[in-house]
């Protein structure tokens, strides 16, 4: 080997132990670089971390995890059917009624399905398909009652016929009657019973006459008048009460950290730890708003509130998503010129971009919601 050296010129040698030297450098330099890029995606990740969690429209669904792990799945259909978002909590409410998110039918879908017969869905998927379907159904024949869509959910659409022939409006009183007329019908067959001991006096044995507060008990929140979702009051969180959002939250500018899961009690409020989710929760409850409980809030629950914005309308004070770590993994307060208010791992409360090319505004989904 020595030999062999001797018989290169030296220019080549030398030339040749740059050229690995460099190499070399090169191949270390991408090394690091690597690993620093994924050690930034991860923390970029990591600091927009949420607390999985529960529905909410105008209030919160409060089910078994059971259910719960269906809430992606409800959502996805009623995108598919034209319902809004704001009634899946409800939905998740009344699997909870219904099956506790247990078995192949979770919305207990068959007998809308398949004319009556019962168990023919086999697929718990299937079941939230037609379940949400049926649901959507009934409530545009109930004119948009949410009691007398619930009822009917339970006794089916002759419920609603009844009701129109009787006032036109979901009381307990019609349930009651209409469950007590149905039986007479059906007793004779003795397929039915009271599911319900306080309802034997009244001979109202058909279906669930206390099914509208059996679903409910599983939800905690406000229903107007005419069972509809609320609407944002006053134009919503855009506009003048917008801005009153942003500047509440500016508040807390340069005096919080990022902790996962801060932000849900008082003495973490008190200590400025936050996550996004509870920022915006705080931010709005500092104007009046209440956009779900201190403990329980998170993006998926912040998602389903308010009402759906196009990305070109957008307001100071709108509600802005971002797909990170997951979908709608975290959330923050849009602030005009491409800007948005949150909670960051990095940096706490703060003003950060969402402009093409940055890291939030690759991430940015278009979900805009005003509350």
């Amino acid at each position: 080997m020595h030999i062999v050296l001797q018989l290169i010129p030296k220019k080549y040698l030398i030339g040749g132990t740059l050229i690995l030297l460099g190499l070399s450098g090169l191949l270390i330099m991408s090394t690091i670089v690597a690993i620093t890029g994924e050690f930034e995606k991860d923390s970029q990740q990591s600091e927009v971390a949420e607390i999985e969690g529960g529905g909410i429209g105008v209030g919160t669904a409060n089910v078994s995890p059971e259910v719960m792990k269906y809430q992606p799945l409800l959502e996805k259909y009623a995108q598919k059917h034209g319902l809004d978002a704001s009634y899946v909590p409800i939905m998740m409410a009344l699997m909870m009624q219904e099956s506790g998110g247990r078995g192949n039918d979770p919305m207990q879908s068959s007998e809308s399905y398949c004319n009556g017969t019962v168990g023919c869905i086999k697929n718990p998927e299937l079941s939230i398909d037609k379940g949400v379907l049926h649901f959507k159904s009934v409530l545009e024949k109930a004119n948009y009652d949410l009691k007398l869509c619930l009822q009917s959910y339970n006794f089916g659409p002759g419920f609603i016929n009844y009701v129109m022939k009787n006032g036109g409006k979901y009381t307990p009183e019609l349930a009651i009657s209409f469950s007590q007329l149905q039986y007479q019908e059906v007793k004779h067959t003795g397929k039915y019973h009271c599911v319900r001991p306080e309802m034997i006096p009244y001979g109202a044995c058909y279906g669930d006459a206390k099914y509208v507060d059996a679903v409910l008990k599983y939800y905690t929140g406000t229903i107007t008048a005419d069972g509809k979702p609320a609407a944002p009051a006053s134009g919503g969180s855009g506009g003048k009460s917008g801005v009153k959002v942003i500047d509440a939250g500016k508040t807390l500018i340069g005096k919080t950290r990022y902790v996962f899961g801060g932000g849900r009690s008082q003495s973490d409020i008190n200590a400025g730890r936050f996550d996004c989710s509870s920022f915006v929760r705080w931010a709005f409850e500092q104007v009046g708003m209440n956009v779900g409980p201190m403990s329980g809030v998170t993006t998926d629950t912040l998602k389903t509130q308010g009402q759906a914005i196009n990305p070109k309308d957008m307001k100071p004070g709108d509600v802005v998503f971002f797909d990170t770590y997951k979908i709608d993994g975290h959330v923050g307060i849009y602030v005009g010129n491409n800007q948005f208010l949150g909670c960051q791992g990095k940096t706490g409360v703060a003003i950060a971009s969402m402009a093409k090319g940055t890291y939030f505004g690759e991430r940015f989904n278009g979900r805009v919601k005003r509350f």
